[in-house]
């Protein structure tokens, strides 16, 4: 069985979803960015999918823009991981329904 690009957009869409469904489902902060990053390497995916399949593909524009997005994903991580931890720190809580109190 040889992939297609049906195949590749098939999975990219479940991990999308999954991803949504973790990040509007979960109440923890560490679960939600998992969620965001799930959403990040599907489109990851469709990015270099689209590139392979490209019936004359000249450059790998697909897999420098997929680089390009798990860098800007993983400046992303380490943003969002320090501000659960900073706001753990403050709460004792990572549970998002409870962090209605902030105020500048």
């Amino acid at each position: 069985m040889t992939p297609t690009l049906q195949l590749f957009l098939l999975v990219s869409a479940a991990l999308f979803c999954i991803g949504l469904l973790a990040a509007l489902s979960r109440r923890h902060a560490i679960f939600i960015l998992i969620g965001i990053e799930l959403m990040l390497a599907a489109a990851n995916l469709n990015f270099v999918a689209f590139w392979r399949f490209d019936p004359q593909p000249q450059a790998p524009t697909g897999v420098m823009v997929a680089i390009f997005a798990i860098a800007i994903a993983a400046a992303e991580a380490a943003v969002g991981l320090a501000l659960v931890i900073a706001v753990y720190r403050h709460y004792r809580t990572t549970n998002v329904d409870q962090l209605d109190q902030l105020k500048g």
